[in-house]
């Protein structure tokens, strides 16, 4: 190891040198320096990088030069290489835009577990919590990104708290499961107002959503030769994809899981509605060729005019249309299908492992919940129903 004075802009510092081979393309040597106020500072900062080098391979100067943004782009291009799907790419790429407003230009070296514990408690005070996991499990493929490519020896996200909000008497109350989904009273509710104020395919649909607790994209891909009329299933095996929300731009991709791909038995009254929209399509497919060249022939069910698909987004509009005229309070969106369909499953006395198959392996958290607050539900329904079923007999205990 050398050293020497050198005149910086801040003053004369030692600069300790260090040879650590020969480049093997210039066959030049390749020198590694480090400065500090006295000769003792630049030998141990020299020290300190030298042992990091060899112990983990890791580049520190490399390190302080590349920003998190830098690191966060390259990875992204690695994630999306591997045929993710483009709604778990647009996801990641929301998280990586929270992250960059707290620590974009932050280098990668100089991120320590105590800068990122700050930033997620930053982020905690305006998203929900459930958003802040999500962000925090992109860091960390981030940061392991970096460690593999040796530019951090250590995880800043390992061990970070994500903060949890304390809820308030009210928020408890509209946190409860009965919110995730519709009573029997509210399904009436929405199916006597739809059936009274629906648009042109609303009843097709969300009778749909209701009685198979399919996810809006799986309902918006299907096509003709997904419905089986003559054993009355239908095979889910797609959901379709429209960031962008225009017609012309949808892309179909596998569902959510591989769990997801299924064949589901769905009752008669709902094949024969859906038998005569097929009819009917077929029928409006050969008019509109006789007097349009530009029908996009790929048999959906719910199909435009010219054969393109709908998006989710426009089941969520069509559906605040119906649930504005109904005395529903809770926050129901299409997923609300989903989970009431769920608990009408639980209700009718299905088993658990059969429910999740049929939806698809949904999150085991959220049905259980639901499974578990009905059947729990229908047992104290139960002496009640006893009750009032044999209370003669009950009354002639104090005789």
């Amino acid at each position: 190891m050398n050293f020497r004075k050198k005149k910086t802009k801040s003053g004369e510092r030692w600069e300790a040198i260090e040879d650590i081979g020969v480049n093997p393309v210039t066959g030049k040597r390749k020198q590694v320096t480090r400065l500090g106020k006295t000769r003792k500072e630049a030998k141990e900062r020299l020290e300190k990088y030298l042992r990091s080098i060899e112990e983990y391979g890791v580049d520190e100067k490399q390190a302080l030069r590349i920003t998190f943004e830098e690191v966060a782009a390259e990875w992204l291009k690695v994630y999306e290489s591997t045929g993710r799907k483009k709604s778990s790419v647009y996801i990641r790429t929301k998280e990586i835009r929270l992250l960059n407003k707290h620590m974009a230009k932050k280098p990668i070296g100089s991120i320590t577990h105590m800068f990122y514990q700050n930033v997620i408690n930053e982020l905690s005070k305006g998203l929900v919590r459930t958003t802040v996991q999500g962000v925090n499990n992109c860091a960390g493929m981030i940061f392991k990104f970096a460690k593999r490519n040796k530019l951090i020896k250590d995880l800043p996200n390992e061990d970070v708290v994500i903060p949890k909000k304390r809820m308030s008497v009210e928020e408890i109350k509209k946190d409860n499961i009965a919110e995730k989904y519709l009573e029997h009273h509210e399904l009436d509710d929405f199916f006597d107002k739809l059936n009274y104020y629906g648009l042109e395919l609303d009843r097709e649909r969300f009778y749909l959503l209701a009685f198979t607790g399919m996810r809006s994209g799986e309902l918006c891909a299907l096509q003709k030769q997904d419905l089986d009329f003559k054993n009355n299933t239908i095979d889910i095996n797609k959901t379709i994809y429209n960031e962008a929300n225009n017609m012309r731009e949808y892309e179909l991709t596998p569902p959510k899981t591989v769990g997801s791909i299924r064949v589901i038995d769905v009752e008669k009254p709902i094949m024969d509605m859906l038998k005569r929209l097929v009819r009917k399509n077929d029928e409006h497919k050969m008019e509109y060729r006789t007097l349009m060249d530009d029908y996009h022939d790929k048999d959906f069910v719910f199909q435009r005019k010219n054969g393109y698909p709908y998006s989710p987004a426009y089941l969520l509009k069509r559906m605040n249309r119906i649930v504005d005229r109904t005395e529903i309070e809770k926050k129901a969106t299409p997923h609300i299908f989903r989970h009431t369909h769920i608990s009408m499953m639980a209700e009718a006395g299905i088993d658990l492992p059969t429910i999740m198959k049929r939806v698809g392996h949904e999150d085991v958290d959220t049905t259980m919940k639901i499974y578990t607050h009905v059947t729990e539900k229908m047992k104290k329904d139960a002496a009640v129903k006893i009750q009032n079923q044999y209370g003669h007999i009950l009354e002639k205990i104090n005789f």
